[in-house]
């Protein structure tokens, strides 16, 4: 089993940055693809970003490429997600994930991750 938890949402205004963090642990604490997705109140969960955890390509919504980036660090089996220029409509929980590659790469959907996080809002003030 793998345990992930994530933290470092909050509230912040329009224009500010937050950096979340996702630790894994447990006795299968390594999973080929990690990911953040996000969830608005009555929206369906959607993918951020993801990666590989050893490397490799990583993949950004296009909604939040020039804004966000993924980032890891396998020695504190931690994963990032840097926000910056947050907006009112990055308000969300978000959720770190963790699974197996579909079709050889990590842009699976939510149903490709059998591991999650608790979630951390994120809210975001105009």
């Amino acid at each position: 089993q793998m345990q992930l938890v994530e933290s470092g949402g909050g509230s912040v205004q329009a224009g500010g940055s937050l950096r979340l963090s996702c630790v894994r642990s447990g006795a299968m604490a390594f999973a080929p693809c990690m990911a953040w997705f996000r969830q608005a109140p009555g929206k369906e969960r959607e993918v951020v970003a993801s990666t590989q955890t050893g490397g490799g390509p990583t993949y950004i919504t296009d909604a939040v490429k020039s804004r966000f980036t993924i980032s890891q660090d396998n020695a504190k089996g931690t994963l990032y997600l840097q926000m910056n220029n947050l907006k009112p409509e990055d308000t969300a929980v978000y959720y770190c994930a963790a699974g197996e590659p579909l079709g050889g790469s990590c842009t699976g959907p939510a149903s490709s991750y059998p591991y999650w996080g608790q979630g951390t809002q994120v809210t975001v003030s105009s």
